[in-house]
């Protein structure tokens, strides 16, 4: 699965960390996702895409063979 997390952090301008605290979870929670090492739950999309103000498949995509 790809994501647009970093992309959407540089729009907003804020951090790995600062992200982390606005939905509840560790910076290395933010890095693993990031580099998609990890699949977030559906909460904790549905957290990210209120934070950037845009929809989660605006996010995540699935890559063929997902």
């Amino acid at each position: 699965m790809k994501n647009t997390i970093r992309i959407q952090r540089a729009i907003k301008n804020i951090t790995q960390a600062e992200l982390a605290e606005l939905i509840g979870v560790s910076r290395q929670t933010i890095n693993t996702i990031e580099s998609s090492k990890y699949v977030p739950s559906t909460v904790l999309a549905l957290k990210m895409a209120r934070v950037f103000g845009i929809s989660v498949d605006q996010i995540f995509e699935l890559e063929e063979g997902d």
